[in-house]
């Protein structure tokens, strides 16, 4: 009988027991913890400023820059410039993922704030249509592509930044932070624009006053780039520096899609439906209220505002609960939610009735806050720490470009043709659909534990010796890891 233990067979591998010292635990600085979720969140909060100005102003922007269309098809047309910026959002996702993997997060998060900055600046500074003609169409087309590039760096890098400086029974709650900035983002937006249409009036807001949310994105960038330059790199990424091997260096986009495909399309899914629903209550409502239910655009802005601000205690609820009960069950909460109630949540919005109005956007805002409060921790624990930034780059910018941009454009696209107002309800409630087959079959919950390929991260120093004790739970993701650099050394048996 062959020895089952004999180390020359080439077919079998002995599978080592995981090894944990105690100087590898991160204890991670609260502090520090603190200044890296508000200076991350600060940031993405400018990001979604500049992105939902251009949302709340899509009505006024189809005037400006296409005055020869008219009715709903100029509302396809203004937020078929919102989609261009999802072109770039790839390109701009591997190349900032890539070198966040390789120079480091802190310095691409910086980088992008800029770029975001510059971009959203030279919008407000761009001709109308009846100055320059087309010009004006392309210039407008440019600058989103620059938006959409850097953008795509963006939110990817800061969920990575975030989940790699928090301790990991925390990771819930620190983690929703960045969603927190996105609403304040979306907030000052919608402030701003409905204060000025309510101050200046919509034929000055059409003629100038359109322009005034796009200058302050320069200021408020600046503020951004001050934070984001004064933190300290992330903890696991320092770790992984000190032990890296030289292989890790040549990591390409190519050798990510080879042996992390499985959290790839998984996370892909996850994005899916996310980025779906985010998008229609967020970037597609207050153009639904304005352009297909007739709302006056402050009447339509101020009740998203509410919704909005309401949404930020509910976020932090659910990453707070994430962290206890495990971000998954929060999830397949949410997703049921949006498939019974999406359609009497619509039913609501389309009554005409403002007190009805606002609770058919409250119950899409709650299940909304449920993937928000939970997303930025369980999208970067997919990936391992050495291709982390680049693999969730790619994962959520190619979905994010696929569906989220699209998701305001077709969604108005197809209200223009079917003239049934339901059917943002119906396109929920496929997204929710498959969305929880992915969540209960392909998702495994992570919740307080370490990220793939990073040893533990405490908040105290107590709770090193109860790890000690258990290594094979704290680095629970050793066989996975296990089972790819196998794959990786058959690929290169097989000289492939």
């Amino acid at each position: 009988m062959a020895d089952n233990n004999n180390d020359n067979s080439p077919k079998l591998k002995r599978k080592s027991k995981p090894k944990l010292k105690k100087e590898e635990i991160t204890v991670v600085d609260t502090s520090s913890a603190r200044k890296a979720v508000i200076a991350t969140a600060v940031g993405n909060g400018m990001e979604w400023f500049d992105f939902g100005i251009y949302s709340y102003l899509a009505a006024t922007i189809g005037q400006v820059f296409f005055p020869e269309v008219s009715g709903p098809m100029q509302l396809v047309f203004s937020f078929a410039t919102f989609a261009v910026a999802f072109i770039a959002r790839p390109i701009g996702g591997i190349f900032f993922g890539m070198l966040g993997d390789r120079l480091g997060r802190k310095k691409v998060l910086a980088i992008t704030l800029v770029m975001m900055a510059l971009a959203t600046l030279s919008i407000g500074l761009i001709p109308a249509h009846s100055s320059i003609g087309y010009t004006a169409t392309v210039l407008l087309l440019i600058a989103r592509l620059v938006q959409g590039f850097s953008s795509g760096g963006e939110y990817s890098g800061a969920m990575t930044f975030i989940a790699e400086s928090t301790p990991d029974k925390k990771r819930g709650f620190m983690s929703s932070g960045l969603e927190v900035g996105t609403l304040v983002g979306y907030i000052a937006g919608a402030s701003l624009v409905t204060l000025l249409t309510y101050i200046l009036g919509e034929d000055t807001m059409l003629e100038w006053g359109w322009r005034i949310p796009f200058f302050l994105s320069a200021p408020i960038g600046l503020i951004g780039f001050y934070l984001r330059n004064n933190l300290e790199e992330t903890p696991a990424f320092e770790a992984m520096q000190e032990k890296k091997a030289d292989d890790d260096n040549h990591i390409t986009v190519k050798n990510i899609l080879q042996f992390h495909w499985r959290a790839i399309v998984v996370g892909m899914f996850v994005v899916f439906f996310y980025i779906v629903v985010n998008y229609t209550v967020l970037s597609y409502m207050p153009s639904h209220l304005t352009a297909v239910l007739g709302y006056g655009e402050a009447e339509g802005l101020l009740l998203i505002v509410i919704v909005m601000v309401i949404m930020i205690p509910i976020v932090l609820l659910m990453g707070y609960f994430s962290d206890r009960i495990g971000a998954k069950k929060i999830i397949q909460g949410g997703l049921i939610g949006l498939i019974l109630l999406s359609i009497p949540s619509f039913n609501l919005i389309g009554s005409g009735n403002t007190i009805q109005v606002f609770w058919g956007l409250l119950i899409l805002a709650v299940f909304s806050a449920s993937f928000q409060g939970t997303m930025p921790a369980l999208l970067p624990s997919l990936f391992f720490t050495n291709v982390r930034n680049g693999a969730l780059a790619i994962t959520f910018n190619i979905s994010a470009s696929l569906f989220g941009g699209t998701t305001p454009l077709l969604v108005a696209w197809l209200i223009s043709k079917t003239m049934n107002q339901m059917v943002p309800a119906y396109y929920v409630i496929f997204a929710s659909v498959v969305g929880i087959i992915v969540v209960s079959i392909f998702l495994k919950d992570t919740s307080g534990k370490a990220l793939r390929g990073s040893p533990p991260a405490v908040e105290e120093k107590a709770e090193i010796k109860e790890i000690l004790e258990e290594p094979e739970e704290a680095l629970w993701w050793h066989e996975e890891k296990k089972e790819i650099e196998e794959r990786i050394e058959d690929r290169l048996e097989d000289g492939k």
